[in-house]
């Protein structure tokens, strides 16, 4: 990790000894940091790479107790990294200077001097929420192209999909619950969104959660909330994601992967649309619309004691099952010239099109990973194309095998990576199969999919 830019903390503050404290403490956690020692270089850093989160003081040379340039300097890295987290820090803390370094878009907010441990886990928890930010805004861009926005309406020309939406078009006025089916990379994200945008609900909130991310130990807080003080590090109150999506829409992706011991506590609010927040006795009431989506045999897991029937009942009151690219052949074409002509605007290179051959390759393709996979063939084509025309020798469809490995030559993190890959592929992307191999739940997986950036391999859901 020492070495990814991306992963790394920035600290500004104007004092030699504490950034190289503050370095220490960092590498002694496995966090990498670039410190700077004024606001101009901070300002410069994050223009020139991306940071996982930022550690700024708030007094600098030009005034040393009002934190006015620390405060400018929040107000400037919100313009210039609207995703980037954000923790002040100063020695001259007060209720005032904390309010407004809140306001002007602070995260969080220490004194110096800090304890190591309260630092560490307020810099944890705000660089996975921001890895959570721009993971949705990845999400949500993705999307908007499956839903082909540029030519206005969802490309659906094979019967198999027309059936889809004109399910998906009866039951979006009601107030049903709805559960998605289908494989990784179909689109069923989209198909929460359509539901979401034709249902008398379409005002207020579509709100998004990929279940498959959620750590079991702050689920409760992620999705209901919690107070002041309801546990060590909770210095404000949290609104959950219910609360988010009241009188909305609330889409919960990959439900598969909801841990049985939080499955009641979900059952729960599905039957009375009740809850408290963590850490509160006050129960609070939502009207929301429930949306899911899962790749996963939930018949199976019910049948395995993994997942509540109960449950389970609540959520396909009405089910959609999205069929594989491979079932929707007359969309491949019109699909790949949609991918295709907005990826060539994007790389300057309008005119591109598909030759002959690589239009008949198109349609000979299995599509194992779906509009997904044609989405990013058509991005690597529209790079690639040597002329005006895409080949089928540009499409490059799949991976060579992948050689012998040695892993008395691998780091751990490069073996874990290799390990996680070969054990999903070697069971088609059935995720808990591969978690059964590995000796490690479904969601610890998951987790290990995402800290090695493998949600493309089989089984990911990222697209759905």
């Amino acid at each position: 990790m020492a070495s990814d830019l991306k992963a790394a903390i920035l600290i500004a503050d104007d004092q030699a000894d504490v950034r190289e404290a503050l370095r220490l403490l960092l590498k002694a956690e496995g966090l990498a940091s670039v410190a700077v020692a004024d606001p101009a270089a901070a300002l410069e850093a994050v223009r020139r790479r991306e940071f996982a989160c930022a550690l700024v003081d708030c007094n600098y040379s030009r005034d040393t107790t009002s934190g006015e340039e620390g405060l400018e300097l929040l107000e400037q890295l919100r313009q210039a990294a609207p995703d980037l987290p954000v923790v002040a820090m100063t020695a001259w803390g007060n209720v005032p200077l904390t309010v407004e370094a809140m306001r002007r878009g602070a995260a969080d907010f220490v004194e110096k001097p800090w304890d190591n441990a309260r630092l560490a886990s307020v810099l944890r928890a705000q660089i996975a929420l921001g890895e959570g930010a721009r993971r949705q805004r990845r999400l949500e861009a993705e999307n908007a192209l499956l839903r082909g926005e540029a030519e206005g309406e969802f490309v659906a020309e094979s019967p198999a999909m027309r059936r889809v939406l004109a399910l998906v078009d009866r039951v979006a006025s009601s107030d049903a619950n709805v559960l998605v089916l289908g494989e990784n990379g179909t689109g069923k994200g989209v198909i929460a969104g359509r539901i979401h945008a034709r249902s008398p609900r379409a005002a207020r909130s579509l709100v998004k959660v990929n279940m498959g991310g959620i750590a079991e130990s702050v689920f409760e807080s992620e999705m209901f909330g919690h107070v002041r003080g309801a546990y060590t590090d909770a210095k404000g109150e949290r609104i959950g994601r219910f609360e988010l999506a009241d009188g909305g829409t609330l889409f919960l992706d990959e439900i598969g992967n909801v841990p049985a011991a939080q499955q009641p506590k979900l059952l729960r609010v599905l039957e009375d649309g009740e809850f408290e927040r963590l850490g509160s006795s006050r129960t609070q009431r939502v009207d929301v619309r429930l949306v899911s989506a899962t790749n996963a045999d939930l018949a199976a897991e019910v049948a395995e004691g993994r997942f509540r029937r109960d449950l389970l009942y609540r959520l396909n009151t009405l089910e959609v099952r999205l069929p594989p690219l491979r079932e929707r052949g007359e969309d491949i074409l019109p699909l790949a010239r949609s991918f295709l002509a907005r990826s060539a605007a994007r790389y300057g290179r309008d005119g591109l099109r598909l030759a002959p051959s690589a239009e008949r390759a198109l349609a000979a393709w299995r599509w194992p990973g779906n509009v997904r996979e044609l989405q990013h063939l058509m991005e690597r084509a529209a790079l690639l194309a040597e002329h005006d025309q895409v080949s089928a020798a540009a499409l490059a469809f799949g991976a060579p095998p992948e050689p012998a490995q040695d892993l008395d030559g691998m780091t751990l993190e490069q073996a874990e990576a290799w390990l996680v890959k070969r054990a999903v592929a070697r069971h088609d992307g059935n995720l808990q199969r591969a978690a059964d191999a590995l000796g490690i739940t479904r969601q610890s997986l998951y987790r290990r999919l995402e800290k090695h950036d493998l949600r493309d391999a089989p089984g990911d859901d990222d697209a759905d």
